[in-house]
This record gives C-alpha cells, sequence and structure tokens, in this order.
C-alpha cells in the first residue's frame, strides 16, 4: 500500500527535491567554472606578452616593458597575495596587467574576465585594490610646489615655456561620467543629462599634474567644486608658501604669483582669469590670448589622459566607492609615463602653435574624444583666444 502523505508533508518533500535540484546545478556550475578557470595559467595574458614584439607591448598596455617591469616592482609588495591549499593566488604581474588593461581600454569586468582568464568577482576586487596601489607608488609624482624656489622654478618654466609671468599652474575641472549609482536619486546629475563625479586639477608647464581632487558629484557648482578643495583651504590660509611678490620684467609692476583658470571660476588674488570678451580693447583681448594660451596645458593634460586611458572616454560602471582610485590611479601614471615613457606623449599629442608661420595645429586628443567641461557654455577653445 502507498504511503499517505498529508498536504503539509507533500510541499515539504516538493520543496527539499527543489533545493537539492539547485545544489546539484549550481555543484556543477562550480565545477565548470573551476575548468575554465584552472586554464589561467595558459590562457592569460602573460603568455600573450611573452611572444609579443616591444610595438605590440607598447601598444597592449600603454608602455614600453622597461617601464612595466619598474612600476611591477613598486606595486608588488602591495599586491601580491599567498597561495592556498585551494587555489593559487593570482600573481602580482597579472592583476597589474588585467588593471592597466582595463584603465587602457575601459572594458568592463565582465568582458575582461575572459582575457584575463578571472572571474567577474576577483576582478571587481583586484582592479580596485591594484588601483590604489598605483596611486600609492607613485602619489609623489603629483606634487604642489612646497617652498620658494619650488615654486619660482614653476614660474620660470611657464615664463620659458609660454611667455606668461608670475604663472605657477593652470587649473581646470572635468566631468568623469559614470553609471548612475544606485539609491543616489539625481545629487550626481549634471547639466549634461548624465550622470558624473568632478575631477579637478591643476597642471604645470610641462603638462602633468601636480594637484588633483576628485570625488565632488556632478551636480556641484564651479566654485563650490574649488571652494571644497584642500588647495583652496591652503591658498586662502596663506599656507602655500607662494613668493609674496614678484616684478614684472621691464616694469616696476609688483604684482602676486597666480594660477591660471578660465571663466567659471571667481577672480582673486592669486586667481587669474580672462577680461570678459565683450567691448574690451586690444590690450585686454592680446591679454586674453597670451592667457588662454599659457591655459591651455591644463586642457592638453586632460587631453592626453583621456586619450590614453580610455575607462574614461565612456561611463564608467564601478562600485562609487572604487572610482576615486581609477581616477588617481591614471593621473599618477600619466605623470610617472610622462617623464619615463618616450612613447606616451609626442609633440603631436598636444596643441602647437608655430608663431613664424603663424599656424596653430590642434593636438591628436581633439579628434578623439574629451572629457566633459564644467561650465554649460563656455569660453572659446584657446586656440581662437
Amino acid at each position: 500500500m502507498a504511503p499517505c502523505f498529508s498536504k503539509q508533508q507533500k510541499i515539504g518533500l516538493a520543496l527539499t527535491f527543489l533545493c537539492l535540484s539547485e545544489d546539484e546545478k549550481k555543484r556543477k556550475k562550480r565545477k565548470w567554472m573551476k575548468l575554465w578557470l584552472k586554464e589561467r595559467i595558459t590562457l592569460n595574458h602573460l603568455n600573450i606578452l611573452r611572444i609579443l614584439d616591444s610595438e605590440d607591448f607598447r601598444n597592449f598596455l600603454r608602455m614600453d616593458q622597461d617601464t612595466f617591469n619598474e612600476l611591477l616592482e613598486m606595486v608588488r609588495p602591495m599586491v601580491t597575495k599567498k597561495n592556498t591549499v585551494m587555489r593559487q593566488a593570482v600573481s602580482a604581474e597579472e592583476r597589474l596587467i588585467a588593471t592597466l588593461r582595463f584603465l587602457a581600454t575601459g572594458r568592463s569586468y565582465k568582458d575582461l574576465r575572459f582575457s584575463t582568464v578571472t572571474s567577474f568577482q576577483l576582478l571587481s576586487k583586484i582592479i580596485p585594490e591594484t588601483c590604489w596601489a598605483i596611486y600609492k607608488a607613485l602619489k609623489k609624482t603629483i606634487k604642489l610646489p612646497s617652498s620658494k624656489y619650488e615654486w619660482d622654478m614653476a614660474a620660470k618654466s611657464f615664463q620659458e615655456q609660454w611667455q606668461f609671468h608670475n604663472c605657477v599652474g593652470c587649473m581646470d575641472g572635468k566631468h568623469i561620467i559614470i553609471e548612475k549609482p544606485s539609491g543616489t536619486g539625481s545629487l550626481f546629475y549634471n547639466y549634461k543629462g548624465t550622470f558624473s563625479v568632478v575631477l579637478f586639477a591643476i597642471v604645470n608647464a610641462n603638462y602633468e599634474f601636480i594637484y588633483v581632487h576628485t570625488g565632488s558629484n556632478g551636480s556641484m557648482s564651479d566654485g563650490g567644486i574649488l571652494k571644497s578643495t584642500r588647495f583652496y583651504e591652503k591658498l586662502i590660509n596663506d599656507d602655500l608658501k607662494l613668493s609674496e611678490s614678484f616684478i614684472l620684467p621691464g616694469t616696476n609692476l609688483t604684482v602676486p604669483y597666480v594660477f591660471l583658470g578660465d571663466s567659471a571660476f571667481a577672480l582673486e588674488t592669486n586667481i587669474m582669469k580672462p577680461f570678459p570678451d565683450k567691448n574690451i580693447s586690444k590690450e585686454k583681448r592680446i591679454f586674453n590670448y597670451r592667457l588662454c594660451r599659457a591655459r591651455r596645458v591644463v586642457e592638453n593634460a586632460f587631453g592626453i589622459l583621456a586619450s590614453r586611458f580610455r575607462v574614461f572616454r565612456q561611463p564608467i560602471s564601478v562600485k562609487i566607492e572604487n572610482l576615486d582610485a581609477i581616477v588617481l590611479a591614471s593621473c599618477a601614471l600619466h605623470n610617472f609615463l610622462r617623464q619615463k615613457s618616450k612613447i606616451y606623449w609626442t609633440p603631436s599629442s598636444v596643441d602647437y602653435e608655430d608663431l613664424q608661420h603663424q599656424i596653430f595645429r590642434t593636438g591628436d586628443w581633439r579628434q578623439q574624444g574629451a572629457l566633459t567641461p564644467l561650465h554649460r557654455t563656455g569660453e572659446r577653445n584657446t586656440y581662437e583666444g
């Protein structure tokens, strides 16, 4: 005689069967994943890199092999993990390669998991961790001058390269477009109708970042972003150790050192901006041209950053708490490669003005897309100044 089950018992047996069935599916999935990931040693980027010639290596990682090896040794102590009985850890070299590919291509974690032979979940931990390690290893490359002598040298560079006296840096901000973080409403919503955080930076005469501030939400005003930075706090409290005065050559005029900004910034003792365009004299128009010409360094620095690290060319889809690591690591890498690599920056990368032949040629980055400016309309492109 067949056993008789109550309604509750039948439901319980059905639920038990479903649970066992799901467990079996998960075991099969885990087994497949293990088989796939077990091939990481033979299928990952390392084997490709070993057979690439020098040019292909540079195209793959945006740097030559010697520069990569130098960077690897700097970050290795911070990213190396121990092997366990259950699995072999992803090596420091693999972690750095995956991170550099992410920054250079902007490919998603889900896309990178196949070429790196690393799971999505692990990549979402590896890449932010390695970005922080890169920034910690290279953060000394992003440094404001800290003495009168260093500020004098910064001003001398602008004078010699851009023929603008008493300038010690050029500042600007750009939107870093992101996927809308869940539960944030309109906090990161900007005037372009997208979601973003703001990268505010100061650049020296050599297209290098000397100060970087990131994390302000895209809905903040230009003035609010500047005033939220430690740089501005130090500036108004006279903690930057700027020279108190500078005598303009050929005159008896004493002026302060200044940072150059566009029309979106407020004019202050140490912040210089162009004259309003309407009904200005010839002298003021010439001054605007010279100021905008010097200020191209910050536009070009942002342009090179976006063209070399294409993660900034599309909305970044990562947890908002990991975004700072990506931005800071990219800025530090920009400075590191600007100083170390002959292929990272070439004369055609930036705007060029041939005064002798009165020719202006735009930098290559302008044809490749650029970061979104902070203000709605803004001033004209500097090459029209």
